[in-house]
Formats: structure tokens, C-alpha cells, sequence
């Protein structure tokens, strides 16, 4: 399937979470086995360009993408969690949010110190979750220069905020809006 295929399987929830925004919703898209087949090929072509070692996605959604383009290519996924959900000790790092803080957690035994890990998400935004997760994955001992999208809202700058901090972001459809 082509992308603006792809695109097409987007569902678009006006009013959600708040009035004037239109949610980009990509259940219908995971829903459509070829559209969910296809998005995860684009991205592993486009990971395997990077030259990943392993993919790294943050939960939850980016777990659905992430692992399953490691899956493809045959590598290692690293899940960046919640707080609170390793049974190990933790490497984390708590970030700002724009209405408050979270913190992302990984296993560190689980990268290798120089390791090429790019990172895969369904969605970039403000880009604030994809930047803690490169710097935790790069605190790590990762070497992280690529990230992979399915959707970029372009007009919230998040990607433009990771190009600023090294990291090559590439989307497969962007959006225009919040």
C-alpha cells in the first residue's frame, strides 16, 4: 500500500481530548492488516537504512509499532516504560509535560554501550516523550541519530525540536494542526 493509502486509514476524531482539536487516531489503521503490514514495512525499510541494531519504543503505542519493526527486521526491541513497571533496577529520566511531568524508565542491561538504536513511535507532536526517550536511551550508552514516525504534526514542532537535539526524524504521513 502506498502511504497516502496509508493516510487514508487514519481516522480523524474531531473535539478530542478538547474542543478545536482533531485527534489523529491510528486504532482504525492497526485494525486494517494490510495498512498495519504495510506501515510496519515502510518503517523497517527506513530503520534498516538507519542501520539499527535494535528499536526502542515508548509505551504504549510505540510499543505496537516498535516491536513489531524489530520483529521484522529481525532485531532487539527495548521498551521504554512507565515508572514503575521494570522488575530490575532502572535508568530513568522525568521530563516536562505541557500540563505537568512524567518519566520514562528503561533496563539498562539492555543496551550495549555504542548500540544504534533508533527510535519508533506512532506519533510525534511537541516531540517532549520522543527527546526524554533519546537522551535515556543515549544516557544508556546508546547511540541514538533516528527516529520513525507513522503520523508528524508538523505545526507542533516536535520533530524540528529532535532534529535540533542530533536526532534524524522521518514520518510516514504528516497531519496538518494539533
Amino acid at each position: 500500500m502506498t502511504l497516502d493509502d496509508l493516510k487514508q486509514l487514519v481516522r480523524t476524531v474531531p473535539d478530542f481530548p478538547a474542543p478545536g482539536i482533531l485527534f489523529r487516531d491510528i486504532t482504525t489503521l492497526i485494525g486494517h492488516g494490510e495498512g498495519f503490514a504495510a506501515s510496519v514495512e515502510h518503517l523497517a525499510e527506513r530503520a534498516a537504512a538507519a542501520r539499527a541494531e535494535s528499536i526502542a519504543g515508548m509505551e504504549a503505542r510505540g510499543f505496537i509499532f516498535g516491536a513489531a519493526v524489530a520483529a521484522r527486521l529481525g532485531i532487539g526491541f527495548v521498551p521504554v516504560r512507565k515508572p514503575g513497571k521494570l522488575p530490575v533496577s532502572t535508568l530513568g529520566i522525568d521530563y516536562a509535560l505541557e500540563y505537568g511531568s512524567d518519566r520514562l524508565e528503561i533496563d539498562p542491561s539492555a543496551i550495549s554501550s555504542g548500540e544504534r538504536v533508533v527510535i519508533v513511535d506512532d506519533l510525534i507532536a511537541t516531540g517532549g516523550t520522543a527527546l526524554a526517550a533519546a537522551a535515556l536511551l543515549r544516557q544508556a550508552g546508546a547511540q541514538v541519530d533516528h527516529a520513525l514516525f507513522v503520523i508528524d504534526l508538523p505545526d507542533l514542532a516536535g520533530a524540528q525540536r529532535l532534529r535540533d537535539a542530533g536526532v534524524t526524524v522521518d514520518a510516514l504521513m504528516e497531519f496538518a494542526g494539533h
